[in-house]
């Protein structure tokens, strides 16, 4: 049986690292695809690996069906396109970038979905943000206060602490993508 990991955490949590850590450990696994995610944001951005669109191509795409997910976020637009169920449909593990306000509609749209949260400390996550560049030392200091109020209260997803070093978290995510699969076999 397939699985949809639908990792989310707050912008700056290590969602990205932790699925390119994977991705390369995974590189020659034909169980496994990590979706990306089509976005309108610039592509040199910086952080996530994503096809970039403008709002018009991101519009036009929603109206021809082309999403099976999408959601609005920081002023920029999020989708996930039809080719997952593709993915699904073929017996492939699927790992994918999502948000902790669209779960609901992700479960609704996926049901079976494995939501994954990467958590991280409020310090570790300014240096991060400040680091990467992407946002205004108040933008950032509004993450971090988002990062305190919003928790996921999900008693099925699986949680993995980004504090310390990637290689940490990332193969706590690994065993997490092997244990689904050895059990589903």
């Amino acid at each position: 049986m397939e699985h949809l990991y639908y990792l989310m955490g707050s912008s700056g949590a290590g969602k990205d690292s932790i699925m390119h850590y994977a991705r390369s450990r995974l590189a020659s696994d034909d169980r496994v695809i990590f979706a990306h995610r089509y976005i309108t944001r610039p592509s040199n951005a910086g952080g996530e690996n994503h096809i970039a669109l403008s709002d018009e191509e991101f519009e036009r795409r929603l109206d021809l069906g082309l999403f099976c997910m999408n959601w609005s976020s920081h002023g920029c637009q999020y989708g996930l396109g039809i080719e997952i169920i593709a993915w699904l449909d073929r017996g492939v593990d699927v790992v994918m970038n999502g948000s902790r306000n669209y779960l609901a509609e992700a479960r609704r749209v996926f049901p079976g979905i494995a939501p994954v949260l990467i958590t991280v400390s409020s310090d570790v996550l300014r240096e991060r943000l400040m680091a990467r560049g992407r946002e205004s030392e108040v933008e950032i200091e509004k993450r971090i206060q988002r990062n305190l109020e919003i928790d996921v209260d999900d008693s099925q997803a699986i949680r993995v602490s980004n504090d310390g070093p990637l290689e940490e978290s990332g193969e706590q995510f690994l065993s997490i993508l092997r244990s689904f699969s050895v059990s589903s076999s």
